[in-house]
């Protein structure tokens, strides 16, 4: 578990994934989760590199969710990250991109992080750069890529 002055970041159980995957309406994001939980059972030794993670106020209400896109043998890997639109705004996604690379690199394996977000999304890009990712100049399927170095 992270923990935040605000915040704590889990990631989490298949019970919780599958019960994110049954109740998800949006279907770009239900796919999402199903592949997250298909990593998860693929790779057991590195659940928390495909899990999904939650993000809680510290007063146990769900505000948003990232993830890790597995770990790739050259000290590779990928953050996504959301906020519920009634959270926005508040500076959780900063918080929550903070403390995730910050657990990231702890780890000696990891070498880069990146992201990739909408091109029309100025907010979530503010919070990479915040957060100290760059632009790479890599379009990605999603939009601009960002990546951050140890």
């Amino acid at each position: 578990m992270i923990r935040t002055e605000r915040l704590r970041i889990y990631p989490a159980s298949r019970e919780q994934m599958e019960a994110m995957i049954a109740s998800e309406q949006d279907e770009e994001l239900k796919k999402a989760y199903t592949e997250m939980l298909e990593g998860c059972l693929r790779h057991p030794d590195q659940w928390d590199w495909y899990a999904i993670w939650m993000i809680e106020k510290t007063d146990g209400t769900h505000i948003g969710d990232l993830c890790f896109k597995g770990l790739r043998e050259n000290g590779f890997t990928e953050i996504g990250y959301g906020i519920l639109e009634e959270h926005r705004g508040q500076g959780y996604a900063t918080e929550a991109v903070r403390a995730a690379c910050r657990w990231a690199f702890q780890h000696a394996e990891v070498k880069t992080l990146e992201a990739e977000t909408d091109a029309e999304n100025a907010a979530s890009q503010r919070v990479l750069q915040k957060c100290g990712f760059r632009p790479n100049g890599i379009m990605g399927e999603e939009g601009p890529r960002f990546t951050l170095l140890r």
